[in-house]
């Protein structure tokens, strides 16, 4: 018997997959808890609309984030802090303070755990922090550590 997968189940199918299961188990198991439904022409058709419109929605994602991304390359976000001899700062600035700088100076909010700082920025001036936007999409943004 055919069905359509509405939640994922272990070692049978994926939420919206379409499989061939046997009919007791689909009449005793999968229906029952809601597993799954039968593939019927309706319910195909109702499965085709739903994937189009989860594409569409992923499409509308993508370019949300491009325009961010261009919008991220023409600014610029200034982070103070205490500096020593050389340009070397006391300690570092972190993605949580870019991020709230970002928040603050320009109005954009970007989780602290897109950026790819790995250490830090450890001394005054330019430095490009990028950021993953969405999975197909990354982009820069531009931080100037000046001294506090």
């Amino acid at each position: 018997m055919k069905v359509i997968f509405t939640q994922d189940v272990k070692n049978k199918g994926k939420k919206g997959e379409i499989k061939d299961v046997p009919v007791g188990y689909a009449n005793n198991y999968l229906f029952k808890n809601n597993l799954a439904i039968e593939a019927n022409q309706g319910n195909l058709k109702q499965l085709e609309q739903q994937n189009k419109r989860a594409e569409q929605e992923r499409e509308k994602e993508i370019e949300d984030a491009k325009a961010l991304k261009e919008r991220l390359a023409e600014i610029e976000v200034e982070v103070t802090a205490k500096s020593g001899e050389g340009g070397k700062l006391f300690g570092s600035v972190s993605t949580k303070q870019i991020a709230q700088a970002l928040q603050k100076q320009h109005d954009i909010k970007i989780d602290k755990r897109k950026m790819d700082l790995p250490n830090g920025i450890h001394a005054l001036g330019y430095t490009n922090v990028p950021v993953k936007l969405d999975k197909e999409v990354e982009g820069t943004i531009r931080v100037h550590t000046v001294e506090q």
